[in-house]
């Protein structure tokens, strides 16, 4: 795995990580802001190849 695509999981693991945080605190804007970046670094996974589901929990 190269740097790019360890480096884009890590950020889908942390914002995956956020977005559940904000879920739970009840941050309705945060889970907005949170869904948002997890929607563009899927996007960006799926553009360059990046299986997601493989990789991230």
């Amino acid at each position: 795995m190269d740097a790019f695509t360890a480096g884009l999981l890590q950020r889908i693991r942390a914002t995956e990580s956020d977005l559940t945080r904000a879920r739970d605190e009840g941050d309705d804007f945060l889970v907005e802001v949170e869904q948002s970046e997890l929607d563009d670094l899927r996007r960006l996974a799926a553009e360059h190849g990046v299986e997601v589901g493989t990789y991230s929990a």
